[in-house]
């Protein structure tokens, strides 16, 4: 009897690291990733159009603020500023494109960018000159950022990932969210 017990053992001890080297092991599961709040949105996007500035001392962006209370964003250039209504914005609406702003007399860098449009009969933004006075010029229903082309080549993945994160800005902001059409 006791000859069958140690073969019994030695035969559950030689089997038994076979067994648990095919059972997994059980991992705890990861906590759940958290949706970025607005402000953590808005630096990112602020990020971006501060790095990724255009230096051509007419495009440049200077500084980039948002207004919480009003859900404003402000947009400082050279020639003036912007105030951006993120409220009023379309999510569906975006499009990109490369904006040449040589002329004759001046070859410059192209720039990436970014038009969102208004909901209708709302103002996107209000762009005002050096002095404080509204640029009238300037299309209301529609905000364009701007971006040097060569500089957001270097970011994998820019133009996707700055899409998602304004779109979730502009929601958060109390702007129109994002609607399957087709």
């Amino acid at each position: 009897m006791r000859q069958m017990a140690r073969i019994c053992a030695a035969a559950l001890i030689s089997v038994l690291p076979a067994c648990t080297a095919q059972t997994p092991a059980h991992q705890p599961r990861p906590e759940p990733k958290t949706e970025a709040a607005a402000p953590e949105l808005f630096e990112y996007v602020r990020s971006a159009l501060l790095l990724l500035t255009p230096e051509d001392g007419v495009n440049d962006n200077v500084e980039v603020t948002f207004n919480w209370s009003t859900n404003v964003m402000t947009i400082a250039q050279p020639g003036g500023h912007c105030d951006l209504f993120m409220n009023a914005l379309n999510s569906n609406d975006v499009a990109w494109d490369v904006f040449d702003p040589s002329d004759t007399h001046e070859t410059r860098e192209k720039l990436l960018r970014l038009t969102l449009v208004s909901v209708s009969g709302t103002r996107a933004r209000t762009c005002y000159d050096k002095s404080g006075r509204v640029d009238e010029s300037v299309p209301a229903n529609r905000i364009r950022f701007l971006f040097s082309q060569q500089k957001a080549d270097q970011w994998p993945g820019f133009q996707a990932k700055l899409t998602k994160t304004l779109k979730r800005l502009i929601v958060l902001s109390g702007g129109t969210g994002e609607v399957k059409l087709f």
